[in-house]
């Protein structure tokens, strides 16, 4: 069993940044692929940004190219996402997801198709002026 508490959300104004993080407690941490998704009033979940179990690959949204960048930390069992150069639409409540089964150690996606298994009670991100 993995847990998964986020922090660092509030408010911010366009252009400006935050870092959210992922803390994990249990077991085996190096194991878990790591993704971040958002859902913002009224949408659908989408995925964000992922990084693998090895922590040397991640891959993000086309919407968070250049702006966002996700770390991770096996020794800590944290996971850092920091976005830069926010903007109005990137206002939603932010989740971290885990999972251990999805991907070999080096892949990681954030598409539909595959459910991650543990999720954050997420954090809100509100972009304005």
């Amino acid at each position: 069993q993995l847990q998964l508490v986020e922090s660092g959300g509030g408010l911010v104004q366009p252009g400006g940044s935050l870092r959210l993080s992922c803390v994990a407690s249990g077991v085996n941490f190096y194991t878990y692929t790591i993704a971040f998704f958002r859902q913002a009033p009224g949408k659908e979940r989408e995925g964000v940004i992922c990084i693998s179990s090895s922590g040397v690959n991640s891959r993000y949204a086309d919407f968070v190219k250049g702006r966002f960048t996700i770390s991770k930390d096996n020794d800590r069992n944290l996971v850092t996402l920091q976005m830069n150069d926010l903007k109005p639409e990137d206002t939603a409540v932010y989740y971290c997801a885990a999972d251990s089964r999805l991907f070999g150690v080096h892949y990681c996606s954030t598409e539909p198709r595959y459910e991650y298994t543990y999720w954050g009670q997420g954090t809100q991100v509100t972009v304005s002026s």
